[in-house]
């Protein structure tokens, strides 16, 4: 009698475990982003919102924690429940920060569950236009015959832009000196003053000044081309074999979200990237839709990690 009643409640217990998978999402859902309002990963990450609020049949909430290199918002969402009420609208720096900071309170890799990486951000290497250099043979040329004349500017310390530049340098063998700004409007600002003669910097802030002639596009960092500059080739096929770089963005849960949970929600902003008015509006934001699955965005986590560690040990480069 005791065996059956047994048998009866941890029937019970699995029917009510797989009744709330199933019936995910009971509640509002809640996409943390850790940059202020109004960027393009705040706008992205909004427009996803809307999409899955339809289609979850949920309100999807954005709520913007900025701050300590999105270190702020990523901590919060590791020690948030994981029952996939709680999302984190991962960067780049989700993985590099450990690298760069003396003190992190997660672990990029134990601490989330990856949903899918969204999308790359387009970045792009530019110049001045007294450089005379039309492709990335070229400066590399240039920059090897006059080693104390190139100065390049990034984001701030330990950015993307910053260690973008820093493997440049480490691949071409050649020494530009760092002038770190906060924002890419000071930058290139003083990029078209010529203050600056190189940048790395996203195409969705650098693209007005290369549309006015200000700055001279080369080439995106990315492996492949992209869907946004089909016709502007990578740095490697133009001069600089081996050299990659891409900023992306993602969404991940924290550790040990249920699977079905995070099958659901990759399922659903699949169906959402595959809409027309949302490519175009990613591409009008500078941005190349990828929408990887859960596990292949995790396996390239691990290797991006990997990756700018060596690249910030290389370079020195610190955040504090």
């Amino acid at each position: 009698m005791i065996k059956q009643l047994m048998a009866g409640i941890a029937l019970a217990a699995a029917s009510l475990c797989a009744t709330a998978q199933t019936a995910y999402p009971g509640k509002p859902v809640t996409i943390v982003v850790p940059f202020s309002p109004g960027g393009a990963a705040d706008i992205m990450s909004r427009l996803l919102a809307e999409r899955l609020n339809k289609r979850l049949g949920q309100p999807v909430i954005v709520e913007n924690k900025p701050g300590a290199g999105t270190m702020i918002a990523s901590e919060y969402v590791a020690k948030a429940a994981p029952d996939g009420y709680t999302l984190l609208l991962a960067a780049s720096s989700l993985g590099i920060a450990p690298s760069l900071y003396s003190k992190v309170n997660y672990d990029p890799v134990k601490d989330f569950t990856p949903v899918s990486q969204v999308a790359s951000v387009v970045h792009v290497l530019v110049v001045h236009p007294s450089i005379p250099a039309k492709n990335v043979g070229e400066l590399v040329t240039w920059l090897k015959a006059n080693p104390t004349k190139a100065n390049y500017g990034s984001v701030g310390a330990g950015t993307s832009t910053h260690l973008e530049a820093e493997l440049f340098n480490s691949v071409a063998g050649v020494k530009m000196q760092h002038i770190p700004y906060k924002g890419s409007a000071p930058a290139l600002t003083d990029m078209v003053g010529g203050q600056l003669q190189v940048m790395f910097d996203a195409y969705a802030s650098s693209g007005p000044f290369i549309k006015d002639g200000k700055v001279r596009l080369l080439a995106v960092t990315t492996a492949q081309r992209s869907q946004s500059l089909p016709d502007t080739p990578t740095v490697a096929e133009s001069g600089l074999p081996g050299y990659e770089a891409m900023p992306w963005l993602g969404l991940v849960a924290p550790a040990k979200t249920p699977a079905p949970v995070v099958n659901k929600l990759y399922a659903e902003l699949h169906e959402v990237l595959k809409e027309p008015e949302v490519q175009d509006k990613f591409r009008s934001l500078g941005l190349d839709i990828i929408g990887s699955k859960p596990e292949e965005f995790g396996a390239f986590l691990r290797r991006d990690i990997v990756k700018w560690a060596k690249v910030v040990k290389d370079s020195g480069a610190r955040a504090d």
